[in-house]
């Protein structure tokens, strides 16, 4: 199933998502039997897998009754796929032919970093251009959502901990992620890390590691790829992560970017993103995450 954390009005909630149309869960409150309040967030549903269930059939019921619950996307503002991100792990040169347009070795091991949890935005959301860069950059990434606590797992078991999977855009400033040894800088400016439009489940994605994976600027595709080229596997990042630190349901890991940023191109065909420009990551079986850059 497809959740996603929406605004109507003044309430906020989950909605599920369903060829297109918009489903707050409250519009199942007749065939959700034994439920008072449902979750308030995505954040609440994925602590509370056992309810999926219970919400796939009661949409099953509301099909079956042929009453109009839905709504156009247009009528609800989205919110990000998870309001409040414990962790915001991110997986740098994870793609070979990124590795390769950049001119850099292939990792021997996970190049680990984070963003601050705040930095999380949402599909629709206009991106301020931060005054103190002149290179900001886009970078279409396939975001894990955990699910389920995991401290040293093994790789065969890894993809049980996952709750779903999620577009993200891991927006970098370039010229402040170079100025030392550290990227946090260049990484974690307000909104820099755009998550959404909703989460699939993971029962909706077999293989996290056979998709299409693109990004477009201004309608023009600049990244176009498969999930297939990581270096390091979602279940070998989850697993390697988990040796390391535990993780726990709520946390989001941005598993890298694939070729066609601005940063591999030669210097001479570099345009940074700028005010104005609209910039789409699309990812098979996970919809389209499109944001503005603002002034």
């Amino acid at each position: 199933m497809k959740f996603a954390n929406i605004e109507q009005g003044s309430a906020a909630g989950v909605a599920l998502i369903s060829e297109g149309s918009v489903v707050p869960l409250g519009a199942l409150a007749p065939w959700l039997e034994g439920w008072t309040v449902p979750p308030a967030s995505t954040d609440e549903l994925l602590k509370s897998p056992e309810r999926i269930g219970q919400i796939r059939t009661a949409w099953e019921q509301a099909v079956q009754s042929g009453e109009e619950i839905g709504l156009e996307g247009s009528a609800v503002r989205f919110l990000p796929a998870v309001l409040n991100p414990g962790k915001l792990v991110c997986i740098g040169l994870n793609y070979r032919r990124h590795a390769a347009e950049t001119n850099m070795a292939l990792p021997k091991e996970p190049v680990v970093f984070g963003k601050f949890s705040d930095s999380a935005a949402a599909h629709g959301d206009v991106i301020l251009h931060p005054a103190e860069t002149r290179q900001l950059d886009y970078e279409a990434e396939l975001c894990i959502v955990i699910g389920r606590t995991a401290s040293n797992v093994s790789e065969e078991d890894a993809l049980d901990f996952v709750f779903g999977y999620c577009c993200a855009n891991d927006l970098s400033a370039r010229d402040l992620q170079m100025r030392s040894g550290q990227w946090l800088l260049g990484k974690t400016g307000a909104g820099f890390a755009p998550l959404g439009p909703f989460i699939a489940t993971a029962d909706e994605i077999p293989d996290p590691n056979r998709l299409r994976i693109s990004a477009s600027v201004n309608g023009q595709t600049v990244q176009d790829s498969n999930t297939s080229d990581m270096i390091f596997s979602c279940r070998h990042i989850i697993a390697y992560l988990s040796r390391h630190f535990t993780l726990r349901p709520g946390d989001v890991i941005l598993t890298g970017t694939p070729e066609g940023v601005v940063l591999g191109k030669p210097e001479a065909e570099r345009v940074w993103l700028k005010p104005g420009d609209e910039v789409t990551v699309s990812i098979e079986g996970l919809g389209e995450l499109t944001n503005t850059i603002g002034e």
